[in-house]
Parts: structure tokens; C-alpha cells; sequence
């Protein structure tokens, strides 16, 4: 069960557990420490799955890999790892709009960054994981905490 201390990983953060990434080793030391199941969205999962399916065309994974992948990530579901978020998409987009409204036009945030966003605060999370740093600015802006991770 998700608490408001319980972090919202933005899916291009959870994306370098799957995939060899420069930041992908301090995803992983920071996901050991996190003892109680990461909240995805329905659409976070999409994330997930096209960003593996992505690296495949990009030639950054060969099939056997993409496999792999897919593997781990169905595994972490099923081992309660991650849990699926019953999302209340009226009031997350409404207030994705109101977040872009308030903040895209002089951050420069992306659609599904703003979503994200939304989606963390919709879900009562306080702290929130990304790598990007426009969404990084959003989500301060939105009074989310920021995870902190080891150098």
C-alpha cells in the first residue's frame, strides 16, 4: 500500500533497471534500499514496455536482451515489487492541465512529464523520482520532494 512517503518513480528513471544506462547503477542501489513496492501508473507500465521495445530499434538491446527485459520487468509485478495504480484520470489530466497552464510555458515540460506529475500528486505521493531536471523543476514547483539518490 502506497503512503505519501512512498516515492512516484517517474518510468525513465525505472527504465534504467532494465536497460544499461548511465545512471543505471545508482537506480539500483536506490531501489534496494526502498523496502515497501514502487506505485506505476497503467500508462507507466505502457512507458516501460515501449522504452525496452525503443532500445531494441535503436539497436541499443539485441532480441535476447528485450526478452530479458521484459522478463524482469513482468517478474516485478508479479513478485509485488511494483503495484499498479487505480488512477482517477478525470482529476489527474485536469490537473495536468493546470500544471502546464501554471508552469510549461516557462519550464518547458513535456506532456507526459506534466502527467506524471499529476499522476503522483493524484495518488497522494510526496516524493517523486526523475532524472530529468525540467521535470525535476515541475515537480518542486508542485510541492513534491524530490528522492534523493548516493552519487
Amino acid at each position: 500500500m502506497a503512503t505519501a512517503e512512498s516515492p512516484y518513480a517517474d518510468p525513465s528513471a525505472l527504465l534504467k533497471l532494465y536497460l544499461r544506462e548511465p545512471e543505471s547503477h545508482r537506480m539500483a542501489v536506490w531501489r534496494a534500499g526502498i523496502s515497501q513496492p514502487l506505485t506505476v501508473t497503467p500508462h507507466g507500465r505502457v512507458e516501460l514496455v515501449n522504452g525496452i521495445a525503443l532500445a531494441v530499434h535503436r539497436r541499443l538491446i539485441d532480441q535476447s536482451a528485450w526478452v530479458g527485459a521484459l522478463a524482469a520487468l513482468d517478474d516485478d509485478f508479479k513478485q509485488g515489487r511494483y503495484t499498479l495504480a487505480d488512477l482517477p484520470w478525470r482529476a489527474t489530466l485536469k490537473r495536468a492541465a493546470e500544471l502546464s497552464r501554471d508552469h510549461s510555458r516557462t519550464l518547458g515540460t513535456r506532456t507526459l512529464d506534466v502527467i506524471h506529475v499529476a499522476s503522483a500528486l493524484e495518488l497522494g505521493l510526496r516524493i517523486f523520482l526523475t532524472f530529468d531536471l525540467r521535470q525535476q523543476k515541475l515537480a518542486r514547483a508542485a510541492g513534491l520532494k524530490l528522492a534523493t539518490l548516493g552519487g
